[in-house]
C-alpha cells in the first residue's frame, strides 16, 4: 500500500497512518490526549512518541483532564522515574498546565475545530515539499491556546495536531489514504 514519504517499515507508525493519522477527530477526550502527545514530541520523532503512548495512557490515567489538573509536584517526581514515558520535567509540568486550561474551555472541541471553521481542510499536495510545518490556522490556533493558559503549543505543535486529528487532511495524493479521506 503506498504511504507518505514520513511513513516507515514500523509496524506501529503504519498502523497509525493507516487507521488514525488524517481522519477527523471531534472527541474531546482524544483531542486532549492528542494534544498532549504532540507537546510531549517537542524535539523528537514522532515514533518516540507512538511507541510510549501506552504507557502514557497508564501512566496519566487516560489522559483524564481532572486527575491530570490536580497532579501535585511529587507526582510529577514520580513520573521523571518512568523510563516507559519522555522524562522532561518541563513537559510533564505542560500536561497539569494544559489540563488545567483544558477544563476552563466551555467547549473544547468547537474551540479546536473553529481555527478550520468546523469542516477538515483537504489539501492536495503531491509532494513532500509541499506539506507545510506551520500554517496561519495553526499560528492561530498556537496563539489562542497561550492566551488561554497552554504551554508546549507552538504553531508547528499546533500544526502537527491538526494533521494528526483531521483538522487538516494532508495525505499526498500518491498516499492510498488520500483517496479514502479526500471527500471529507
Amino acid at each position: 500500500m503506498p504511504r507518505c514519504f514520513w511513513c516507515t517499515d514500523d509496524p506501529l507508525y503504519q498502523a497509525y497512518h493507516d487507521e488514525e493519522w488524517g481522519v477527523p477527530q471531534r472527541d474531546p477526550q482524544h483531542l486532549f490526549e492528542m494534544l498532549l502527545l504532540e507537546g510531549a514530541q517537542a524535539g523528537l520523532s514522532w515514533i518516540t512518541v507512538l511507541k510510549k503512548r501506552e504507557r502514557y495512557r497508564q501512566v496519566l490515567h487516560g489522559f483524564d483532564p481532572e486527575h491530570l489538573a490536580r497532579l501535585s509536584d511529587d507526582e510529577i517526581e514520580v513520573l521523571m522515574q518512568d523510563p516507559g514515558i519522555i522524562r522532561n520535567r518541563l513537559k510533564l509540568r505542560a500536561v497539569r498546565q494544559n489540563a488545567r486550561a483544558w477544563l476552563q474551555l466551555e467547549d473544547p472541541a468547537g474551540f479546536l475545530w473553529s481555527f478550520v471553521g468546523g469542516a477538515p481542510k483537504i489539501n492536495h499536495f503531491s509532494e513532500r515539499s509541499q506539506v507545510p510545518a506551520v500554517t496561519a490556522e495553526a499560528a492561530a490556533m498556537s496563539k489562542a491556546l497561550k492566551r488561554a493558559g497552554f504551554t508546549f503549543v507552538g504553531p508547528t505543535i499546533c500544526y502537527a495536531f491538526m494533521q494528526a486529528t483531521g483538522m487538516v487532511m494532508d495525505h499526498t495524493t500518491d498516499c492510498d489514504r488520500y483517496e479514502q479521506l479526500k471527500a471529507g
